[in-house]
């Protein structure tokens, strides 16, 4: 099964090179994925998976499964874009595609391909050597901001699933097994209007009431767990005439913590300051919960299994072109002098494995996935070192030679994990029982509330 899956990888990587262009070039948002949605589903029926499109009813997310019996691996794949990330392909400058369009700013497009190439890879392999097995690939949209996975974790579509692998372009290598829970909600605030100079007295401004409890909650930071973030956008000021008092205003809040529980009582804390800034200016406030992610729970029993598969893979070799590529983007991020005096390498993968990716400050909806599913998630070099992601600088370098040789990495990491997985009871057995501790008598629950739909079409 080893051979079969490294000649596969080795055979068909031009292939999942074109898939992961032409996703890249669609650059869909949250729930709008259809074209990329139905360029993977008809690659995978043509690969022999069973595709049932539209699971958990929304129109771009797909279940395909080949094999039978278990274990049951699932590949997450994502392929949704940011907004307002257009950018050309390898060009070091600013220049968007279409203004104000959308953009691969966090290579969704390799992530997509690079779990694709896994799972077909692992179909290839396993149907001659004649175990048993169900190989998986969830398409699954709207990470960025749309909590795909919540959703369909809600649906019953991860039931039967015994393991979960997934991983995501970074300028690093290593395993994410952190991030923070995080939720995303409204505050609205209504007052009354009035005209600002003959009759402020009638008014009751929604904006001061905005602009207040911003206050009240910046005053709380000082107050929270250091690995908490609070993070706000005015979605509506109240209009642009200054000289009326402003009605309606409108907040939109992120806040994220390192766990369910602290962010709980944090969300209870900031809805205290919304109502006390709607009694201080005689406004009214309602709160909305648009989305909601959960913390990753790590079981070091899967880190291990990763770390091992990795240092089978890394380091990659490059050429001097590419390395020169990534000096050119990493004297944008980093300047000039500092690209040429760089220690460390342009592209995190000449260093092989770098130990636990900084990306815990982050959130992502695989969070969800790994408190129902025992979930194996890796970081692999895409891009170069020291880039930012969701930045024009990651969706230009989403097309290079480089990028498609990180994704191709992840691919064999991944594959190569669920053969061992496939082949070893004893293993899964390990890995069951670590996610059992870690989960010990917490339970999964999303702070979405059950009449919110998400956002489609």
């Amino acid at each position: 099964m080893k051979k079969r899956l490294t000649e596969y990888i080795e055979g068909k990587q031009e292939v999942f090179e074109q898939i992961a262009a032409q996703i890249w070039d669609f650059a869909e948002t949250d729930y709008q994925e259809v074209q990329s949605a139905k360029l993977l589903e008809d690659f995978l029926e043509k690969q022999g998976f069973q595709v049932e499109a539209g699971i958990g009813g929304i129109p771009t997310a797909f279940r395909a499964s080949a094999g039978s019996g278990k274990p049951v691996i699932a590949f997450l794949g994502e392929y949704d874009a940011l907004p307002g990330l257009s950018q050309e392909a390898d060009q070091t400058s600013e220049c968007p595609c279409h203004i104000h369009g959308a953009g691969h700013g966090c290579g969704h497009n390799l992530l997509a391909a690079g779990s694709l190439e896994a799972a077909c890879a692992v179909k290839h392999a396993l149907e001659p050597a004649g175990l048993s097995g169900t190989v998986v690939y969830m398409g699954c949209p709207a990470e960025e901001g749309g909590a795909g996975k919540a959703f369909l974790i809600r649906s019953g579509c991860f039931e039967g699933v015994d393991i979960a692998l997934t991983w995501h372009p970074t300028p690093d290598n290593g395993i994410w097994n952190q991030a923070l829970a995080n939720v995303k909600l409204t505050y609205s605030f209504s007052g009354k209007s009035a005209h600002a100079a003959a009759c402020p007295q009638e008014g009751r401004s929604a904006l001061d009431a905005c602009e207040l409890m911003n206050v009240g909650v910046n005053y709380l930071r000082e107050h929270v767990s250091p690995a908490a973030r609070m993070h706000y956008a005015y979605i509506n000021a109240g209009g642009t005439a200054a000289n009326v008092v402003p009605s309606y205003a409108k907040l939109l809040y992120i806040l994220r913590s390192d766990r369910i529980e602290e962010l709980e009582e944090m969300l209870k804390r900031v809805g205290d300051i919304a109502k006390g800034a709607a009694l201080m200016t005689g406004t009214t406030v309602e709160e909305e919960i648009l989305y909601a992610y959960r913390e990753l729970l790590d079981v070091p029993e899967m880190d291990v299994l990763l770390t091992d598969c990795m240092k089978e893979f890394l380091p990659i070799s490059y050429t001097e072109a590419e390395l020169e590529y990534a000096r050119s983007f990493q004297a944008v991020e980093l300047g000039t002098e500092a690209a040429k005096n760089a220690k460390e390498g342009l592209i995190g993968m000449e260093t092989g494995i770098t130990g636990r990716v900084q990306m815990s400050s982050a959130s992502t909806d695989v969070g969800d996935v790994s408190w129902v599913v025992p979930t194996g998630n890796i970081c692999i070099a895409s891009v170069a070192a020291g880039t930012v992601m969701h930045k024009w600088t990651a969706t230009a370098q989403g097309k290079s030679s480089a990028a498609y040789k990180g994704m191709h990495t992840a691919a064999r990491i991944l594959a190569e994990a669920a053969r061992r997985l496939i082949e070893d009871g004893e293993l899964r057995g390990r890995i069951a029982a670590g996610f059992a501790r870690e989960l010990g008598k917490r339970e999964y629950y999303s702070l979405i509330p059950e009449e919110r739909e998400p956002d489609l079409l």
